[in-house]
């Protein structure tokens, strides 16, 4: 569609522009309108003084936010993990190693079946308001499957990760010094150019802090730009090395020290917390409340995946960050939209102002708080991205 559009007779606008509109973070406006001019705000300002504009888009009084941007999602992947969760809520701890089982159904799965289900799940998840998604390789773990699971990533987004270091495959259990060799040189090779992050799991029965530190430094020098999963399972040296190597977020951040808090804080890194993950694995949340009170910069992402967070809802994690890691209505809302801009080092999405992406997700209530207050009600009315009406309930 080409020309202006105008969104107005919005009764709560979020627009994370800190200082504006009621002054607080999410920058709040009453009454307010939204103009988008080729995929970009153009305008933002209180609804009697919008400019005239080709199209319209009436909010009816709703509210209205940035789209989410969901920074960590593993959405190339074939099968089913069921049982295991079934399992896990019998009373078996998550340990990690399903995921395992997750790279043999990857490795025989065929492209489209593989691009399928990407589309599945980006398709669920803008229905849910998300207009900006992350999305991992690391369940194909041989150079020729990690380079195709990121070729499809890349169809959906240009948020792609290589996650190649994912965990040590089966067949180089026993010599995952080989298995480092191999992501460091040609898996990385392959799948450099389809990526813009590298990535490692950084835990007990992954990777340790050395094998960690020589993938990130390597792809760091092959351009791309460094984020890990750290803390998960327990206490470990993730969060620092992130910090030391200038990651953009360090993922998970379950157990964590004062140490591992003060680099936070003092850094530039992102905690991005991913309680959909602890959700559904019967874990201890993240204490988000410990973090903010620190000045630590936090996100909140989904962790889409087969195995330990099967879902692509960010309402849903915006309402266990508040219900289950103290976090306020506000603080969660902006930590799914401008916080997972942070973490992906983006300043033109999760926000509404001039120049920023034209990304808007009107909700079928008159408040954002209504995100944490009605948890499980399909809540998104509508979403715009690019300036595009996308869906619509």
């Amino acid at each position: 569609m080409s020309g202006s559009l105008l969104v107005d007779n919005i009764g709560e606008l979020v627009t994370n522009v800190a200082g504006t509109g009621d002054g607080g973070p999410l920058g709040l406006r009453r009454d307010a309108a939204v103009l988008v001019e080729a995929g970009r705000v153009a305008w933002v300002g209180a609804a009697r003084y919008a400019p005239a504009a080709d199209r319209r888009v009436d909010a009816e009084q709703a509210a209205v936010l940035p789209g989410f941007v969901d920074s960590h999602a593993h959405l190339v992947f074939a099968g089913d993990r069921a049982a295991e969760f079934a399992a896990r809520m019998a009373g078996r701890p998550y340990t990690g190693g399903g995921i395992r089982t997750t790279v043999g159904a990857t490795r025989a799965a065929g492209d489209d079946a593989l691009r399928a289900t990407v589309r599945r799940l980006v398709g669920e998840a803008l229905r849910q308001g998300t207009t900006t998604i992350e999305i991992k390789s690391g369940y194909g773990l041989t150079v020729a499957d990690e380079a195709r699971c990121l070729r499809i990533a890349a169809e959906a987004t240009d948020e792609t990760t290589f996650l190649g270091a994912h965990v040590v495959p089966a067949e180089y259990a026993d010599r995952p010094d080989d298995y480092v060799g191999l992501v460091c040189g040609p898996m990385l090779a392959a799948a450099a150019p389809y990526a813009r992050w590298v990535d490692v799991f950084c835990e007990r029965g992954a990777f340790d802090a050395d094998h960690t530190r020589a993938i990130l430094t390597v792809g760091q020098a092959a351009g791309l730009g460094v984020r890990l999963h750290a803390n998960q399972l327990g206490p470990g040296p993730g969060v620092r090395l992130g910090v030391e190597l200038g990651a953009a977020s360090v993922d998970h951040c379950t157990h964590l020290d004062d140490a591992d808090v003060d680099a936070l804080a003092s850094g530039q890194t992102v905690a991005t917390l991913l309680p959909g993950a602890e959700f559904s694995t019967r874990s201890p949340y993240p204490d988000a409340r410990r973090l903010l009170d620190a000045g630590v910069t936090v996100a909140l992402a989904t962790d889409c995946n087969p195995g330990s967070s099967y879902t692509s809802s960010m309402p849903f994690c915006v309402a266990l960050a508040v219900r289950e890691m103290r976090m306020t209505p506000a603080e969660a809302v902006w930590a799914a939209t401008a916080g997972g801009a942070r973490a992906l080092r983006r300043d033109d999405i999760g926000v509404l102002r001039p120049g920023a992406r034209a990304d808007l997700t009107i909700l079928d209530a008159p408040s954002h708080l209504h995100l944490a207050y009605r948890p499980g009600v399909p809540l998104i009315r509508q979403v715009l991205r690019n300036g595009v009406p996308q869906c619509r309930s």
